[in-house]
């Protein structure tokens, strides 16, 4: 897994180097002080991953992430567009709820544990998504558009609303068939439904849509 480390602070790179570095299976191939050095960095070394501080100069990590998950030079040839792993100080930090809805794929704290650091990498460069559902209700709190509920609502069969909630109580796919009673392939087919309807990339991006539009109350509930 080759890894690009982006954040101001050259104690904090130097101690996720030291953590991230340390594992057989993750390289840090390179090292951005800024966002806008963080994209020249992802043009260049084609990383599977980078993590992103979402307050730096000049660019921020929210643009970065827009122009590293946009640019068409960056998903060109054969590699995929990084997968970007938010970092941040703090968990309410509405930097971080833009920077999810610019494409990150989940965020992780600063005061994170080695284990969850690296945890949380691997689980974001085989195709997760890293939540905290928490933390997302809270800012999507200031976000949300109750008056849309229905509207979004009546693009879900009814098996696809339930599973569009589980999604935003953070399960993951084998969660949501042990919760449904249903097969694992049946709650794979329901989730890749959900995000066609929602026209979302990724799970991240429908539980935004899901909470940006009122579906799910940052109470937990779902409307409609």
């Amino acid at each position: 897994m080759r890894l690009v480390l982006a954040d101001d602070e050259h104690l904090v790179r130097g101690a996720l180097r030291a953590i991230l570095g340390a594992e057989p299976d993750i390289e840090v191939v390179g090292e951005a002080t800024s966002g806008s050095e963080a994209v020249s960095l992802v043009r260049e070394l084609r990383p599977d991953v980078v993590l992103m501080d979402v307050r730096m100069p000049e660019t921020d990590g929210i643009r970065a992430t827009e122009l590293i998950l946009g640019a068409p030079d960056v998903v060109a040839g054969d590699r995929a567009a990084p997968r970007v792993l938010v970092v941040t100080t703090f968990e309410n930090d509405s930097y971080v709820y833009e920077a999810l809805r610019a494409g990150a794929h989940g965020f992780l704290l600063k005061r994170a544990t080695a284990e969850e650091l690296v945890a949380g990498v691997r689980l974001i460069a085989r195709g997760d998504s890293l939540l905290f559902p928490a933390a997302l209700r809270s800012l999507a709190a200031h976000h949300a558009r109750a008056d849309r509920a229905g509207a979004l609502r009546r693009r879900l069969t009814g098996r696809e609303a339930e599973v569009l909630r589980l999604m935003a109580e953070g399960l993951t796919n084998t969660e949501i068939a042990g919760r449904m009673a249903i097969g694992q392939a049946t709650a794979k087919t329901h989730v890749a439904a959900v995000l066609a309807k929602l026209e979302a990339r990724d799970r991240t991006q429908a539980v935004i849509a899901a909470y940006e539009h009122g579906f799910v109350t940052p109470g937990g509930a779902s409307t409609g």
